[in-house]
Parts: C-alpha cells; sequence; structure tokens
C-alpha cells in the first residue's frame, strides 16, 4: 500500500502530537454545545460561557502532562490551551459545533472568524474538521461536503499544518445509531467513508474515526439478554478490514463510551490486526467529571480529575503502548 507523503514542515507538527513512539495519545475536550448541556445538567444555575470555559482550563492543567496532545475549540477553549504543559501538542477544532437539524443532510459548517491560517497562527499542530457522513445518502448532499473537505485540505496545504479529518457516521434512514439495525451496517457505513477520504485530493494527514462495530453488539461484550449481532470472529474481520481501508494513519475516537470498554476495545482491535496510531479520547476519560464539577464546584471536579481522570487516562496509555501503531510506519517525507 502506498504510503502518506509528509512534508518535514507537517511531519514536526505530527510529532509534536504524538509520544516518542509515534502514537498519538490525544486528548479531546473539544465540545461545545454538548457539554454546556452537560453542565446545565448538573447545576441550572451554571449558565453563560465561563462554567464551560472553566471546566476546559481544569482539564487542561489535570490531564495535559499524560497526554501527548490536547484537542481544544476557539470559541471556548483558548484560555484552556494556554494552560497545557509545554510538551502538549495542540489541536484546534474549524467546525461549527452541530449540524442545523432543520436542513436535510447534516451539512457541515466552518467558524467563519477562523482560518487555518489563524489556527496555526495560535501555535497550534493540527487543524481538525468534524464531518457526519452517510456514504449511501443523496449523492448530492455528499458532494457538498466533498468540496467542503478538500477546501480545508487546501488550506492545511497553503498552511504546512497536518489536516485531521474527524468521520461521524450515520444513516440518513435510521436515526438510532443504537440500534441493532444500525450496528449491522455500521462497518460498511465507517469503512467505506474512511476509503472515500484517503483519495489524495482530499489532503488528509490523519483520519480520526469510529471503531467499526457497535462492541455492545459483539459476541462476548453483549449485555445479558441482548443478541449479539456480530460474532466475535467477525467484529475481528471487520476491524482488519478497516485497517486496510485507508493508508492513512488513523485514530480512533472513544463516542462517549466507558473508558474501560474503550481500553477494550483498543485490546481486541490489536487482537485483529489493526495497524490504528493512537487515539483522540474525550468523554471516555472525563465524562463523569462534569457532574461532579458542575454540583461541587472547581475543587471537587479538579480532585477528581487529578484522581479518577488521570487514572483513566494512564490506564489508556499503557493499553496503546501494546496495541497501537507507530504512524511512523505509514509515511514518507517529501
Amino acid at each position: 500500500m502506498s504510503k502518506l507523503a509528509l512534508t518535514k514542515g507537517k511531519f514536526e507538527h505530527l510529532s509534536r502530537l504524538s509520544s516518542a513512539e509515534n502514537v498519538i495519545g490525544a486528548l479531546a475536550i473539544d465540545q461545545r454545545g454538548s457539554l454546556k448541556k452537560m453542565i446545565a445538567a448538573g447545576n441550572p444555575e451554571a449558565t453563560g460561557d465561563e462554567p464551560i470555559i472553566r471546566f476546559k482550563e481544569l482539564i487542561s492543567e489535570e490531564l495535559t502532562p499524560y497526554s501527548t496532545s490536547i484537542l481544544l475549540d476557539p470559541e471556548y477553549g483558548l484560555p484552556a490551551a494556554q494552560l497545557r504543559v509545554p510538551e502538549c501538542g495542540l489541536i484546534i477544532s474549524y467546525e461549527k459545533t452541530g449540524y442545523d437539524a432543520t436542513e436535510e443532510g447534516r451539512l457541515p459548517d466552518l467558524l467563519p472568524e477562523w482560518s487555518a491560517k489563524r489556527i496555526k497562527e495560535l501555535g497550534a499542530d493540527a487543524v481538525k474538521v468534524l464531518l457526519y457522513y452517510d456514504i449511501d445518502e443523496d449523492p448530492a448532499i455528499n458532494d457538498i461536503k466533498h468540496a467542503w473537505v478538500e477546501r480545508v485540505g487546501s488550506e492545511c496545504v497553503a498552511e504546512d499544518i497536518p489536516y485531521f479529518l474527524e468521520i461521524v457516521t450515520y444513516d440518513a434512514k435510521n436515526d438510532d445509531v443504537k440500534s441493532p439495525a444500525y450496528a449491522a451496517v455500521k462497518a460498511h457505513k465507517v469503512n467505506d467513508a474512511m476509503k472515500v477520504f484517503s483519495a489524495p485530493r482530499y489532503n488528509v494527514d490523519v483520519l480520526k474515526v469510529e471503531v467499526p462495530v457497535n462492541m455492545n453488539y459483539v459476541e462476548g461484550f453483549t449485555k445479558e439478554g441482548v443478541e449479539a449481532v456480530y460474532t466475535r470472529q467477525e467484529a475481528l474481520d471487520l476491524f482488519k478490514a478497516q485497517s486496510e481501508a485507508t493508508h492513512l494513519p488513523f485514530i480512533f475516537l472513544s463516542a462517549g463510551v466507558s473508558a474501560k470498554l474503550f481500553q477494550d476495545t483498543l485490546v481486541f482491535a490489536k487482537e485483529a490486526g489493526s495497524n490504528f496510531n493512537g487515539v483522540l479520547c474525550g468523554r471516555a476519560t472525563w465524562k463523569d467529571s462534569v457532574e461532579v464539577f458542575a454540583t461541587k464546584g472547581d475543587d471537587a471536579g479538579r480532585d477528581w480529575l487529578a484522581t479518577n481522570g488521570r487514572q483513566n487516562i494512564e490506564d489508556l496509555n499503557e493499553v496503546l503502548v501494546n496495541t497501537a501503531t507507530p504512524w511512523i510506519s505509514k509515511i514518507d517525507i517529501k
């Protein structure tokens, strides 16, 4: 399989986002609207921007010493970016949060006052955008998305900064992504989307993707009374097929599952022969701290992050050492 050709500049940025072994162990805290809702659910009086800005600051202060890099948004995350430890790389989100539910197609949009140039001027090492994508949707809708991904890729080439594309799949005909019906088609949605955006025209450097199966429906992982959608071997084969779907470095997102299930999933991926190159893990690390922060305040939130949050990351880092493949094996430096 061909390798990704990286400029020296992009290579140096990507190295700053990674461990000495060239594995990405990144922390994601670029949630915006959803995080505001999580904080407000714990404390209805926690309104405005200050609580979400403060929460991101606590995450950065307490957890960046154990992460290779941190993903933040430019709307609420810039103060937190300043508080990360110096050796922790920085990834900045460029897309608007969410999508317009009144429009068909979950179309993406960029933050109008930002650009790849401005993100690089912040001192960031990569630009990240999130794309909701259904490979089986109306081709006219997907063509808009393809052009959008190309546009950001061209900006990143011009600025010589790595481009992380996060793909979150869905089914336009079935809103319930937790259903057995969606589990049955998830690998097709995820793996075939990866094939599309691995094309050179998009200039993507790292794919941030879901695992190709819903582990809650895998034989041996199901809860009592839940019928498996995949046998263990079928799931292993789908992880292997995902790894073969792209020549690009790719990393897994946690999709809000528990820290333990995410770690077990990485071990499963390794068993399958997946050559994934790290993680960009958010809620699996810090989700349970939100309620503590919202209901009990800064000090309690900080204590949770300094103990439970740190433990989650250190456990994850230990799993990564034994499961992830260095991305250096997938690149050539121009």
